[in-house]
């Protein structure tokens, strides 16, 4: 019988940390687990036994604490670390088989010559086409140790014999920011997907860009950016502030008061700045957003943010496996807390999103409404912001539903938005790229034609989801943009994917008129009347 009183040499003193657990409530739960590992009738699982126990202890804390097993670890870090080692393919199961969407940039596969449209038969003399294998069993055998190699055998539309490929895989780069272009002659504008490694050197390339391409005002987009590394927050935060400007301070019960203060060093002072937000902009996007907003350096557009203001500390267990636990608060500059309520319990914390939208606040400001006691004034100009949930717009944008149906639900979450755009792609790869040499020829000139939209339902059909041509009707403008905006991403890359989509973001749209406007910005971003109330205020009772 294994034993597991090793166990309490590394719950307790994290109990002792986070909870100041009694000696006797201490005793009482080591006598009961030395009873099972000693006296229990069957073997036990060690294993299962000790992680069921992390799990069940961290879940009783906050939402934000968690276990990762060893086996996740490298997965859940990749985003934030900012690369991996591999042969540099993004690809999609098509009919279980393997076709490669797109190579990156540098990387050992586009170096031999692999390209979107391939499909991958073959790895290392294991059949991975046809035999409905797992899309993280495939990653398996495709990463590796740089400088190792792998063979593959792909087969190439037209070529009637399998091609051999011996590619040594290297580190491969994941990008956080997603696009940077400019909007007209003096708007740039930069979407940031989280915060990693590699956030701040991404950025400023991407501000030097476009300003290079005479960049005078800048639209940040955060939206579904639901935050990563707290240093890197403050290295944004630190472009727009002035030096000395308190970026964030963290604090919890046994941490103490730490603040984070602008530098000298910021690339982006100046110039107006608008910032977009939403329900899943969290963490450290409510941290460079709230500080902007705490000191009036920009204008918020968009929606409350998630509420998370929670900090967590990784801790390496001995079987390298990782614990996230929660060690601080963070507040913005003027003291607010922007972490939601979770005392009555995880299901509820994670429904509150769902319950926003119920209760109209998505769709209508006015129904967003916070006591009179988390009224805070911002540094510069007096402005009344909210804490206790989230950061508030300073311009509020409702969630359009006019275009989305149950049909388009199901036909992108079933992936065969996906899948009809590589079919389609695949079958006119050339001439798309004969007809559209540039990609500002291809936004301008290039609609969905009817026979794109044909292939569509027919595949959804195949998916066993029903034709409705009402819904159709009412998600046809929005379905086919995406479908343009797929293409464009096959063709050029993520960069051109978004210059399509956002063509209908109401933010974006919403943000460049102020920009536009003579002194909209300006009033926008003025001290407030006395009379002024920009959200309902509701009794200390909530």
């Amino acid at each position: 019988m294994k034993k597991i009183t090793f166990l309490f040499v590394l719950l307790f003193p994290v109990l002792a940390i986070s909870q100041g657990i009694s000696p006797l409530q201490e005793r009482k739960l080591k006598t009961v687990m030395m009873a099972v590992s000693n006296l229990y009738v069957d073997s036990i699982d060690d294993k299962k036994v000790v992680e069921n126990t992390i799990v069940s202890l961290l879940k009783e804390l906050d939402p934000h604490s968690a276990y990762i097993p060893k086996e996740e670890v490298q997965r859940v870090q990749e985003p934030l670390k900012g690369s991996f080692e591999g042969i540099g393919i993004q690809f999609q199961m098509l009919e279980d088989t393997l076709f490669v969407v797109q190579t990156i940039a540098g990387s050992p596969s586009e170096k031999v010559g692999i390209l979107p449209g391939d499909r991958m038969i073959y790895v290392e003399n294991e059949l991975i086409a046809g035999v409905k294998m797992q899309n993280t069993k495939i990653m398996e055998r495709l990463r590796g140790p740089k400088g190792s190699e792998v063979n593959v055998r792909i087969l190439r539309r037209g070529q009637k014999e399998l091609i051999n490929f011996k590619i040594t895989r290297d580190k491969i780069p994941l990008h956080t920011v997603d696009a940077s272009y400019m909007i007209g002659d003096r708007i740039g504008y930069i979407k940031i997907n989280n915060f990693g490694s590699t956030t701040i050197e991404e950025y400023k390339k991407a501000v030097d860009k476009l300003k290079n391409q005479g960049m005078q005002s800048l639209i940040l987009s955060l939206q579904g950016n639901g935050g990563g590394y707290l240093g890197a927050a403050i290295e944004l935060g630190d472009q727009f502030l002035k030096s000395g400007e308190m970026i964030v301070y963290t604090e919890g019960a046994h941490q103490r008061r730490q603040e984070a203060k602008a530098t000298s060093r910021g690339n982006f002072e100046d110039g107006k700045l608008i910032v977009l937000i939403d329900e899943y902009s969290a963490s450290a996007s409510e941290i460079v957003s709230g500080a902007i907003q705490d000191w009036d350096r920009g204008i918020l557009v968009g929606r409350r943010t998630f509420g998370k203001g929670l900090v967590q500390r990784e801790f390496e267990l001995p079987d390298s496996s990782l614990m996230r636990l929660t060690v601080a608060r963070y507040y913005t500059p003027t003291g607010r807390s922007i972490q939601k309520p979770y005392k009555d319990g995880v299901k509820k914390y994670e429904e509150e999103l769902i319950n926003r939208y119920k209760h109209g606040e998505l769709s209508n400001a006015d129904s967003i409404q916070f006591p009179d006691s988390l009224q805070y004034k911002t540094k510069h100009l007096g402005r009344t912001v909210y804490g206790g949930g989230g950061i508030m717009p300073d311009v509020f944008i409702p969630l359009d539903t006019t275009k989305y149906t149950d049909y388009h639900r199901k036909i992108v979450a079933l992936g065969v938005m996906n899948k009809t755009s590589l079919q389609y792609i695949e079958q006119y790869r050339n001439e798309f790229k004969k007809k559209y040499p540039t990609f500002d020829k291809f936004k301008k000139e290039y609609a969905v034609k009817d026979d794109f939209l044909t292939q569509l339902v027919e595949n959804a059909e195949r998916e066993d989801i029903k034709y409705n041509e009402e819904q159709m009707e009412k998600s046809k403008d929005l379905i086919k943009l995406q479908l343009k905006a797929l293409v464009a991403r096959d063709l050029w890359d993520t960069n051109e994917y978004y210059r399509i989509i956002d063509e209908e973001n109401e933010a974006i749209k919403r943000a460049v008129e102020i920009l536009q406007n003579y002194g909209e910005y300006e009033k926008i971003l003025s001290k407030p009347k006395e009379s002024k109330k920009e959200y309902k205020k509701v009794s200390e009772s909530r």
